[in-house]
Formats: structure tokens, C-alpha cells, sequence
């Protein structure tokens, strides 16, 4: 049996997932690592805590594998970063990741010097503090003695590549999130480099995410357990990688994913360029293609909130009874009619990326009363999530893109509760795949695959790749979101100017 070894480098932790290259999951091993997070909205990393996790867990996987039989190693990883390393492939200072806000005084200048909507063409983004170059050059305003000496900017998978095989380069999806690349050209953007006053020689080489980086050195095969000269692939970031091992590998398919963060995702030929900028666009992994995308901050992660701050009596139940105390949730949610007994809740915990672009949003219940009960909240934060989302799609659709159906990833897909709540508010059918948590680490392994030319092309995945459930909309529940949808906004902008007055006490 031959294998592929994907690597998905996360916020928490490494997972590592060895396929067989009939898409069959081998094994996987997780390895944590630590966040910092300093000042208030500083989020670092060290990357040689990435490295030992790569390390650790491909030794764990190989334990009873001959690493002869491994064809190909390829990656998904955290976007957004920005990793400073010499000329060495040492780290100057820990990475500041995709979750740090603390360039918002670049922010400024970049915005003093082009317009957003300029921007937003050129990179498919719109200016802000999470993307990679206004990192670089926060570095370069507040730390000018390693921005000197920094020989590369890489994002977390290329500092990977790089220990394993000696090379300094990136792929076009995570090269995306710089905010550095013209995403019409796929090469680095004179103009903004010049904005942001980086030089061109700190950026890395552009490949494609199949192309082979290089391959695995000896130095590194000792701290792997990989033999020498093991194919390394690019791969991608990994929201894209997702959408790959969500089968999103041909125009108009589109996928969500239900996890902390939530985002909806569709790939078409061309970016969407929105009048109100509310999405933006990645480079794809499949060439010809790009991917239009709305990222709420917090998801399923509301709902993650709800249970630690609300349940601590069903927590003490599930124990008891030995269940998850999501499984007497899901009883709750289901226990509240459609429209939680006339409740809204805004899912704005921590600010909001798409669609409101507001990092001084709040959450919100709207429409409490003495009637109100735990299980009516319950389901107005799966409702809210959805109704935030449902934005995201309307953007789409105002846009031209027709999406039929919808496959659903992440831990919040394991709740059949809230497909369907999905399913009534989107009027679209809610598929289910098999692959509900390993979708990213599946796209990386087609992409090694294709990379080394075992598939030959990403139609692979329609092999591995299955449906388990479908949820089909419900017209009369369609018709009350219909109702309830124009209220959620409404219940934003009303509050808006409040949430930034609020501000100022946090």
C-alpha cells in the first residue's frame, strides 16, 4: 500500500493524516502547541513549536509504516501570518498569526495612500490589520532591526517546506493573504509593496500549490523519520485546502464550513468584486479557478459560548449519563419552535470580518422576555449564526452566482438540527459529507497527489468524497426566516453606533 502524508498546521495544534491513495484514512496523530496572546489583540506563535509538531507526529505515524511507501507530503496551514527568517531559515521573532490586530496604524497609512475599492480589486481584499503585509510592515515601523535582517516573509506551511527541504517560497492561496498579491496576475503587486514600503526581495518565490517545493533533505529525514528525498508538495491554505476536500473543485460548488470561525465559500473563474466589499477572494489550489469567500469571526464558536456560559447544569447531566452535552442541546434547540419564540441573537463576540467588517460588533440577544427560556437561546444562536451567513450568500447571489446546493463541514455539522435550521434559512439543500473534520487535511492529500502526478487531476475527490445526508428547506419554516431575516439586520444597524460606544469600557 502507498500513502500521503498531509500536514494541517491550525491555531491549536498540528494534524497530521496519513491517506491511502485509494482515499482511504490511515491514521492521524494531533500535536498541541502554545498561543500567546499579549495586549489585548497580539495572537504569536513560535514556529519551532510547529516544527516539532510536524516532526513528533510524522514519527508517531510512521511507527508501523515504511516510510518508503509514503509517495508525497503536502500541507494545509493557518493563513494570514507573517514569519520573518534570515537568510538562515532562522526565525527572528515569534510569528504574529492571522488572529493579531495590531497593525490597525498601517492600516491607516495604507488607506491614506489608495483607495479600499482600488485595493479591493487588486488583491480581492479589503485593507486590514489580519492580512500578512500589513504585518510585515508593522515589523518594519516598530521593529526596523529584524525587518533588516529578514531575508523572507513565509506563512506558517512555508516555514514547514522550508525545514524540510531548504527552500524559501510560497504557493498563489496563501501568497492571497498577504494582501500582497495581484490576485488577476498571480505575481506580487509592485504598487502595494510600494504602499506598504516592503522590498520586493523579502517576498518569497510563487509557485503553484501542486508544484513540487523540493524535496526532503537528510538533515530533515533525521527529525521526521521521512527518507530522503521524499516529494514535498505545496499545497494550500487552509481555508481553500477545505474547500478542495469539500469536493469544490469546479465552477459553482459551493461549501461552508461550521467550525469556530464559519465561512461560506464558492468557486467560480472569476473574483467577486461586491459594491459593498462584504466577501472576499483566495487564489484556488485548482488552476483557473479563485474563491469567493465570507468568513463570520464567530460560528460555531457562539454556539461554544452558549454552552460554557449557560449549561453548566446540562454539562453535569452529560457527564453523569456519559453523552456530550451537545447531545442534550440539540434536544433543546429542537424543543424551541422556528424564530425561537420571537428571539434574535447576533453572533458579534468578537467583532466581525464578513459581512460586517466591524471589530467593534457586539453580540446580542434582541427580544427577551419573562417567557423567554434557555432552550428559545439555544436555538436563536444556531438561527443567528445562520441568518449572519445567510448575508454571505445573499452577496453571491446579488453578484450573479447560482448555488443550488450546499455541502457542510466542521463540528457544527455533526448537529442535524441545524442543517436543517440552515437548510429553511438558505432555501437551499444542505448536504452532508462524509468527511466532517478531516476535509482540510483530505484537500492537502489530494494535492500532494495530483502534485506528484499519482491523480490526474482533482476530480479524485468525487472517489472519496460521499454524501450521508441531505436536508431539503421546509417552506413554511422558509417563510418565517423570510420574516425574521430583514429584523437581524436591522437589529445590527440599530445597535451599531451603541456597539461602538461599548467599546470604550472593554
Amino acid at each position: 500500500m502507498k500513502y500521503l502524508l498531509a500536514h494541517d498546521l491550525g491555531t491549536s495544534g498540528n494534524k497530521a493524516t496519513l491517506y491511502s491513495t485509494d482515499g482511504q484514512l490511515v491514521g492521524s496523530s494531533v500535536k498541541a502547541y502554545d498561543l500567546h496572546v499579549t495586549n489585548n489583540n497580539w495572537a504569536e506563535q513560535n514556529p519551532n513549536d510547529w516544527w516539532q509538531a510536524v516532526c513528533q507526529s510524522t514519527q508517531e505515524l510512521l511507527t508501523d509504516i515504511n516510510p518508503a511507501d509514503v509517495l508525497g507530503v503536502s500541507f494545509s496551514g493557518q493563513m494570514m501570518g507573517c514569519i520573518c527568517v534570515d537568510k538562515g531559515g532562522n526565525p527572528l521573532r515569534n510569528a504574529i498569526i492571522w488572529a493579531d490586530m495590531r497593525a490597525t496604524r498601517e492600516e491607516e497609512l495604507i488607506r491614506e495612500r489608495i483607495s479600499e475599492m482600488d485595493s479591493y480589486k487588486l488583491t480581492g481584499h479589503k485593507i486590514s490589520p489580519s492580512y500578512g503585509g500589513q504585518k510585515l510592515m508593522w515589523v518594519k515601523r516598530n521593529q526596523p532591526d529584524i525587518y533588516e535582517k529578514t531575508y523572507k516573509m513565509l506563512n506558517a506551511k512555508d516555514y514547514i517546506i522550508l525545514k524540510l527541504t531548504g527552500r524559501f517560497v510560497t504557493e498563489y492561496t496563501d501568497a492571497s493573504s498577504t494582501n500582497l498579491l495581484d490576485l488577476n496576475k498571480l505575481e506580487w503587486s509592485d504598487a502595494l509593496l510600494n504602499i506598504m514600503e516592503i522590498d520586493a526581495d523579502k517576498m518569497p518565490e510563487l509557485l503553484r500549490s501542486t508544484d513540487i517545493a523540493g524535496t526532503v533533505t537528510p538533515e530533515a529525514a533525521q527529525f521526521t523519520g521521512l527518507l530522503p528525498g521524499t516529494p514535498v508538495v505545496c499545497g494550500g491554505g487552509d481555508g481553500v485546502c477545505a474547500a478542495v476536500g469539500t469536493g469544490c473543485t469546479r465552477e459553482g460548488i459551493a461549501h461552508s464550513c461550521m467550525g469556530t470561525s464559519s465561512w461560506i465559500s464558492i468557486t467560480t473563474e472569476k473574483p467577486i468584486y461586491d459594491d459593498e466589499m462584504k466577501t472576499f477572494t483566495w487564489a484556488h489550489i485548482v488552476p483557473g479557478y479563485v474563491l469567493p469567500t465570507g468568513t463570520m469571526q464567530c460560528g460555531g464558536g457562539a454556539f461554544n459560548w452558549y454552552k460554557d456560559i449557560l449549561c453548566r447544569e446540562e454539562e453535569m447531566i452529560a457527564a453523569q449519563e456519559g453523552k456530550s452535552p451537545f447531545e442534550l442541546l440539540k434536544e433543546e434547540v429542537a424543543s424551541s419552535p422556528v424564530g425561537a419564540n420571537g428571539l434574535l441573537f447576533l453572533p458579534y463576540l468578537i467583532g466581525e470580518r464578513s459581512p460586517r467588517w466591524n471589530p467593534d460588533a457586539k453580540g446580542a440577544f434582541v427580544g427577551l422576555k419573562m417567557e423567554t427560556q434557555k432552550k428559545d437561546m439555544a436555538r436563536a444562536v444556531q438561527e443567528g449564526v445562520g441568518m449572519n451567513l445567510n448575508v454571505v450568500l445573499d452577496t453571491f447571489r446579488k453578484n450573479g452566482v447560482t448555488i443550488e446546493d450546499m455541502l457542510v463541514i466542521g463540528g457544527g455539522a455533526q448537529s442535524d438540527g441545524w442543517l436543517q435550521i440552515l437548510a429553511d434559512i438558505y432555501r437551499m439543500r444542505i448536504q452532508k459529507p462524509n468527511m466532517l473534520e478531516k476535509a482540510t487535511s483530505m484537500g492537502a492529500a489530494i494535492t500532494a497527489g495530483v502534485g506528484i502526478g499519482v491523480f490526474k487531476n482533482f476530480d479524485v475527490i468525487d472517489q472519496f468524497l460521499k454524501v450521508v445526508d441531505t436536508k431539503v428547506p421546509n417552506e413554511e419554516n422558509a417563510k418565517i426566516y423570510d420574516r425574521l431575516k430583514p429584523l437581524f439586520d436591522e437589529s445590527y444597524f440599530g445597535l451599531k453606533k451603541v456597539f461602538g460606544a461599548l467599546s470604550q469600557f472593554s
